[in-house]
């Protein structure tokens, strides 16, 4: 399954900043225009899915192992191993949900999807403001 398709604990909240389905976010960033902002947001976006679903993974994993043992026959050491293993699946799903926040909060307003605009013809920059010379001595000429 693609990545724009496997659902993450973000895309809520990515359809309202954007006002559209991530499904087409990611659609939008395909185009030569997309904004780079919205390039980063999906790139964090698909990390953020691939750490949840090794989180489920994991969870998954650990379930399947209590069905067929009883609470006296549960090995540690694996136990410890599957611990091991979803400490670092959550971390890494913390570190991108706390990184897309961020870059989230720090966008400028208007965070929708950049459309490039036509050339138009620009008129000739205007003429510089003279240097300012306040506190500068002036040389006396005869």
């Amino acid at each position: 399954m693609s990545i724009r398709f496997k659902p993450s604990s973000v895309d809520e909240r990515l359809h309202q900043a954007f006002g559209t389905p991530v499904v087409e976010l990611y659609e939008s960033a395909d185009s030569s225009d997309a904004s780079p902002s919205l390039v980063r947001v999906l790139e964090m976006r698909s990390f953020l899915a691939l750490a949840e679903e090794q989180v489920a993974r994991v969870l998954d994993h650990v379930r399947t192992m209590a069905p067929t043992l009883g609470m006296g026959e549960l090995p540690a050491d694996e136990l410890r191993l599957e611990a091991q293993w979803l400490e670092a699946a959550l971390g890494a799903r913390d570190s991108y949900r706390t990184a897309l926040d961020n870059l989230l909060r720090t966008m400028p307003p208007g965070r929708q999807p950049r459309t490039r605009m036509a050339p138009t013809t620009l008129s000739p920059p205007a003429a510089a403001p003279a240097p300012n010379r306040s506190g500068t001595v002036r040389d006396h000429r005869p």
